[in-house]
């Protein structure tokens, strides 16, 4: 070892320093297996990233096959809920065409029982006609019977009507006591009557189309109920006047009866009719001004709730359409969606078929 140190010597030059061979020698063979190791590097590290873009590759399509097995598990379920939404539907049909039998029962029935009624108010009317004959013999018998006592009674009311002109007079003032009070407990109740028909006439302004054919059935039912009640009220104003005119004759003989009694008193009666014609005037002075008050006040509460009525139907129709809009888009968006994820698939098996034939 001595000796090749003793070999390895440096040319010496002044102001220059030569290296040895031996050291160009190692420096360049340093060099060659630099770059044979940096080849070799290089190869490994090529062969690395081909791995890894294969498991890249592989795990590209694991996850292409997972989504692909996502959707259609995805379809699977949405056909069911669409499924079970018509069985849903088809069940609701079915029971509203059972309701709507039924009340078409109910309607035939009224119908039957209206005509019942009617074989009913005929068999009443005949009863009706004896009775009247009956009442005029009996309002005849009764005409007589009152001419006597009228004779008796006359002296009595003389003497009477003095005190109950003074009883009248506390009854009256009584009984506007009562007027008041009862016209404050009216107010009272017709504020609940018009609270209670507001909220009627809003859930009725929601009803829905389903049954208006049902119920024009049942408006015509009605129809012809009204038409059996006025027939039936003519004719018991056709009784009502032939029966007043028959009470009318007998009012007439009756009163010719009666004026020579009452030419007697009736300048006192005129008298007290003046005082309490005036007092009556007055009164319904102050009552047709109250009602007046009242009347302006009910048409000015009842344009504030019609007002208000209007105003909570439109911001139930306004939210309505709102949800009935959203409704719209998100179905249009599903709907855009699907087409969307079937041209996705389809672009996704082109490729890996594609990609099937260049490994090929």
């Amino acid at each position: 070892m001595k000796t090749k140190k003793s070999k390895r010597k440096k040319i010496k030059i002044p102001g220059i320093e030569i290296p040895s061979i031996n050291l160009l020698k190692e420096t360049k063979k340093k060099i060659e297996n630099y770059y044979v190791n940096f080849k070799k590097d290089r190869e490994k590290q090529k062969i690395r990233e081909l791995k890894e873009q294969k498991l890249e590759q592989k795990k590209e399509l694991a996850n292409q096959k997972k989504l692909e097995q996502k959707k259609r598990l995805d379809l699977l379920r949405e056909e069911k809920k669409q499924i079970l939404a018509q069985k849903k539907l088809i069940i609701d049909n079915e029971k509203q065409v059972r309701k709507n039998e039924e009340k078409r029962k109910k309607i035939e029935a009224k119908r039957i029982k209206i005509e019942q009624q009617k074989i009913k108010d005929e068999e009443t009317r005949k009863i009706r006609e004896d009775a009247i004959r009956l009442k005029e013999e009996e309002l005849r018998i009764k005409m007589l019977e009152r001419q006597r006592i009228r004779e008796e009674k006359i002296k009595i009311k003389e003497e009477q009507l003095k005190i109950k002109q003074a009883e009248a007079q506390r009854a009256r003032e009584e009984k506007e006591k009562q007027r008041q009070e009862q016209l404050r407990l009216k107010e009272i109740e017709r504020q609940k009557r018009l609270d209670e028909e507001q909220k009627i006439r809003e859930a009725s302004r929601k009803l829905k189309y389903e049954e208006e054919k049902l119920r024009e059935t049942e408006n015509r039912l009605r129809q012809l109920e009204i038409d059996r009640q006025q027939d039936l009220q003519r004719q018991l104003l056709k009784e009502q006047a032939i029966q007043r005119e028959k009470e009318d004759e007998l009012r007439l003989k009756e009163e010719k009866i009666k004026a020579a009694e009452q030419e007697r008193l009736q300048k006192e009666i005129e008298q007290r009719e003046k005082e309490e014609e005036l007092r009556k005037e007055e009164e319904k002075q102050k009552r047709i001004e109250e009602e007046k008050q009242m009347a302006l006040k009910a048409k000015e509460e009842e344009e504030e709730r019609i007002r208000e009525e209007n105003k909570r139907i439109k911001e139930w129709e306004d939210k309505f359409d709102q949800e009935q809009k959203i409704k719209e888009e998100e179905l249009i968006k599903k709907f855009y969606n699907d087409q969307s994820s079937s041209e996705v698939k389809n672009e996704s098996l082109e490729n890996i078929n594609n990609e099937e034939k260049k490994d090929n």
